[in-house]
């Protein structure tokens, strides 16, 4: 399947869930998939105006689906709105974000093999391949900016 396309109905977790902690998107939670390449820096998509915090730039990821893995619904999110080849990356870490009625899991990869992001549905702007030290510069989404420096925190080779 191409990335971008999406098949049969809307799923289920496509829905928002509120509580005490706020309003989250995802039924069954959400993940989002933090691409690293050590030439390259990683993988940030701009969010399109319309979305929750549109115009930020942030992870390409979404709604989990009911009984669906993060690490696994990250890497779907990831394809259909990035065409990001889940054969070309290999798991580094997860990092879990938990408001008890809901929860967003980071998960970072390594790019093992080049590739080339694809701006392939409607919930992008642009994506790009920042340099780790322009990440802090840009306007991130609140989720991600927060977590941003814990995160590259514990990307390979880097003691910052």
């Amino acid at each position: 399947m191409r990335p971008g396309h999406l098949a049969g109905p809307r799923d289920p977790g496509d829905a928002w869930v509120e509580g005490e902690a706020g309003k989250f998107w995802g039924r069954f939670g959400s993940a989002g998939l933090l691409v690293f390449d050590e030439g390259r820096g990683i993988l940030l998509q701009h969010r399109a105006l319309w979305s929750h915090h549109g115009g930020t730039w942030g992870l390409p990821g979404g709604a989990l689906h009911e009984g669906e893995g993060a690490v696994d619904g990250a890497l779907r999110e990831a394809w259909e709105e990035a065409g990001v080849p889940r054969e070309s990356v290999e798991l580094l870490f997860t990092v879990v974000y938990d408001v008890g009625y809901w929860r967003y899991t980071t998960v970072a990869v390594d790019a093992v093999v080049p590739f080339e992001p694809v701006v392939s549905d409607p919930e992008s702007l642009a994506l790009e391949w920042v340099p780790l030290d322009g990440v802090a510069r840009l306007p991130l989404h609140p989720g991600f900016g927060n977590a941003w420096p814990a995160l590259r925190g514990r990307l390979p080779g880097l003691t910052s």
